[in-house]
């Protein structure tokens, strides 16, 4: 069974309305502005989660040569992580990593 489906997509931030465009090297999974994300897979990019609550970013973890971004859904309250784009506001990546979870 195939557990990542690459899906790269435009979108518009559900959480600063900024639009979003593809990422191109990958599948973009969060707004590079707020970095917020949607709670849409259960499995990347299989758009099969049918809560859809926003995922607020909470903290920042390494994770290999780059950093995972923490997530809690604000519907669910299930954790989430994905990993940093290259164009992630990196100001907004600072002020998270000082964040409390």
């Amino acid at each position: 069974m195939k557990l990542f489906n690459e899906l790269d997509e435009n979108f518009i931030c559900e959480n600063c309305g900024k639009n979003v465009s593809k990422l191109v090297y990958s599948s973009r999974d969060h707004c590079p502005y707020c970095l917020y994300s949607k709670h849409v897979d259960i499995n990347p990019g299989d758009r099969a989660n049918e809560c859809k609550g926003l995922l607020r970013p909470v903290g920042i973890e390494k994770f290999k040569d780059t950093f995972k971004i923490l997530y809690i859904c604000q519907k669910c309250k299930e954790r989430h992580k994905n990993v940093m784009a290259k164009d992630d506001d990196i100001n907004k990546v600072i002020e998270i990593s000082k964040s409390e979870l």
